[in-house]
């Protein structure tokens, strides 16, 4: 069941003891996870919290994959990302850019004062890029003894897309057939397959997002009812849990190493 802390117990902050955290911290090579999300609408049929319980479990299950072999952790995910262009559907829940990323840096600067060697963000929400290169480059700068890293996880996923997808371009985009088929893995009880009301996503600049894989160079706001009157765009009547199943094993894979060569680099 997707949730905001579903990691192991093996793996999970929240679920450790304060001496055991420092002791984990403290060996060679230690790595801190820090999922990072957003409470935003995602049309009728998903959830706000989908991409805060996404990173969160591609978080957790990577780092489970790999915590016989290192010293890893992930904390509770920072729930609340930079969506002001969701706030007029409803159901979202955000922050000034400057207020989020202060806290972010908070949570960040924390974590590494528990001895950890490296800190890595793994990002679910778009909005949240310059949010999280700003904290890699702003508490890496400060803190040149460890090491400070962040990346989105869907990003990893590109390559396969093009092997898995029915849709076409722009499918994949916010609440389509990615996030879908990911959440139908996960949690299929969260999805109301009766409520897949969609848009085709219409981007009019050339150089703008043409999917959530495929982002372009061109960046550009626009509130997200102009997308949308429900919120999703993309092809989520096009997902599945098989599909759901083959995205999430892939990028815990991914991750996962990422993870050992975070590790091996800062032993």
């Amino acid at each position: 069941m997707l949730g905001f802390d579903d990691s192991d117990r093996s793996v999970s902050w929240a679920k450790t003891p304060a001496n055991e955290i420092r002791e984990i911290g403290s060996q060679d090579g230690s790595v801190l996870v820090v999922p990072v999300g957003s409470v935003e609408q995602h049309g009728y049929h998903l959830p706000v919290g989908t991409d805060t319980m996404l990173a969160t479990a591609v978080s957790g299950a990577s780092a489970e994959a790999v915590a016989d072999d290192l010293p890893v952790l992930v904390t509770p995910p920072i729930w609340c990302g930079y969506s002001p262009h969701h706030r007029s559907l409803g159901g979202t829940l955000t922050a000034a850019f400057d207020q989020l990323l202060a806290h972010t840096q908070s949570i960040v600067e924390a974590g590494l004062a528990n001895g950890f060697d490296a800190v890595v963000l793994v990002n679910g929400h778009g909005g949240n890029r310059a949010l999280v290169g700003a904290v890699v480059s702003e508490v890496g700068y400060a803190n040149p003894d460890h090491q400070v890293l962040g990346f989105t996880y869907f990003d990893l996923a590109a390559d396969l897309v093009e092997e898995v997808r029915e849709s076409d371009l722009g499918g994949m985009a916010h609440g389509g057939e990615f996030e879908t088929s990911l959440v139908l893995h996960l949690d299929p009880a969260l999805v109301d397959q009766d409520a897949m009301d969609a848009e085709p996503f219409d981007e009019p600049y050339d150089l703008g997002d043409e999917d959530l894989v495929k982002p372009g160079p061109l960046g550009v706001y626009r509130p997200f009812e102009a997308y949308s009157e429900s919120g999703a765009i993309g092809a989520p009547e096009r997902a599945s849990e098989e599909k759901g199943e083959v995205l999430f094993e892939f990028l815990t894979d991914e991750i996962a190493d990422l993870f050992e060569e975070i590790h091996a680099q800062n032993r």
